[in-house]
């Protein structure tokens, strides 16, 4: 979460003299969506004033992930801002290629192993309570056995249809 907070705080700003609950506030609801305030590598205003008698001040601010401490310093690069007031700010994410390597069991449409699948599934008469849990128990142990033997493990990869 980045933006323009337009707080003005000695938590993000050490030449600000003062310390807001307003800052509270946004730290506790970012705190709410697991995010910290992150620090800059280079600490510079983010916000030029263009009036003389206002000082510069960081009120732009950028908010991580809690586990993110790889990704805890950004940029704030004062050479782009050009006729803005305001600095912009950015940061490096690497992106790796993940290889995720999952396995599921499969039985293929309208083959051999699905008319055995469902020619082991068979359901015998019910007249009670009892018959009818009976019945159930056997029904979902039958379909696990004829699961078990006519399906195959198949590995997904990102190439795999969906």
């Amino acid at each position: 979460m980045t933006g323009d907070f337009n707080i003005c705080d000695n938590l993000w700003d050490p030449l600000f003299p003062h310390h807001s609950s307003i800052s509270d506030d946004l730290l506790i609801i970012a705190n709410l969506f697991n995010l910290e305030l992150s620090n800059p590598t280079n600490q510079v205003p983010t916000r030029y004033s263009n009036n003389k008698h206002d000082s510069n001040s960081v009120i732009n601010l950028m908010f991580l992930h809690n586990s993110s401490s790889k990704l805890d310093n950004y940029l704030i690069h004062t050479d782009w801002r050009l006729l803005s007031d305001h600095t912009p700010l950015s940061i490096v994410i690497s992106i790796v290629e993940e290889h995720i390597n999952s396995r599921k069991c499969s039985i293929i449409k309208d083959s051999e192993e699905e008319l055995t699948f469902i020619k082991d599934l068979t359901t015998s008469n019910i007249s009670d309570i009892a018959s009818l849990n009976r019945a159930v128990n056997e029904f979902a142990n039958t379909v696990e056995n004829a699961w078990e033997k006519n399906s195959k493990v198949i590995n997904i990869t990102k190439h795999s249809k969906s």
